[in-house]
Order: C-alpha cells, then structure tokens, then sequence
C-alpha cells in the first residue's frame, strides 16, 4: 500500500471510525473511493474528506451541511467559494452553540438553586425530627 492509497481497514485504524460508518458516509456523498474488485481504496482526498467530516460533526454540522461545503471545492472558484461558506456555516453554528450555551448555563443554575432549596429542606425537617 502506497502514501497515496489506504483499505478501509487503514482507514478505520487510523481514524478511530468503524467500516460501517466509511460506508454510510460514502451513501451520503462523504468519500468516493476507488475501486479494485471488492476493495475499496481511499485517496489523500478522501482522508481530507473524512477529516473535515469528522471535524463537521463534531462542531455539530449536519452531514448535509458538510457535503455541501465540501462539494463547493470542485467549483470553478472551488477552494475560495467553499472557505466563504464553511466560515459563514462557522459563524452560525458558533451562534448557535453560544446561545444553547447560555440556555443550559441557565438551566444548570435553576437546578443548583433547587438542588441547594431541597438541601435546606432537608436538614430543617431533619433537625425538627432530631428536636422532637
């Protein structure tokens, strides 16, 4: 196996992915490796796929989003047009995230706000137990 080529089994190994997840990203228009009988052969292109893919998802991308953006590289102003867009998706979802943020910021203090009331709750009903 050469620098420019990697199986499927390399390719899980080196990208901690399972088979079935290569395969499923290759339905969605992911990775399009070559062909050699039954082995499936991935180039230096789609190991940047997949890293970008893997990258996309865990920012919280949707597959969708993330083939689109890697589609807009094979575009006539390819590489420029598809770093627009990918910081533009960039902008929105870190907008997103930073609101869920504050969402959940809130929420996590109105449950250590219960959390503390059930607390005091507590050892007032245990010490007029003690008491009694």
């Amino acid at each position: 196996m050469t620098d420019d080529v990697m199986t499927i089994r390399a390719m899980c190994d080196s990208f901690g992915v399972t088979p079935r997840t290569l395969r499923f990203y290759e339905t969605k228009e992911l990775l399009a490796p070559r062909r050699d009988g039954q082995r499936c052969l991935y180039t230096r292109r789609d190991r940047a796929r997949l890293a970008l893919t893997l990258r996309g998802k865990r920012f919280g991308f949707s597959l969708e989003e993330i083939r689109q953006i890697l589609d807009l590289y094979n575009r006539e102003d390819g590489p420029a047009e598809q770093l627009a867009s990918g910081c533009a998706a960039a902008r929105r979802q870190l907008a997103d995230l930073t609101r869920r943020r504050a969402d959940l910021d809130a929420v996590i203090n109105d449950l250590r706000a219960q959390i503390a009331w059930a607390d005091d709750a507590l050892r007032a009903l245990n010490r007029q137990t003690a008491a009694e």
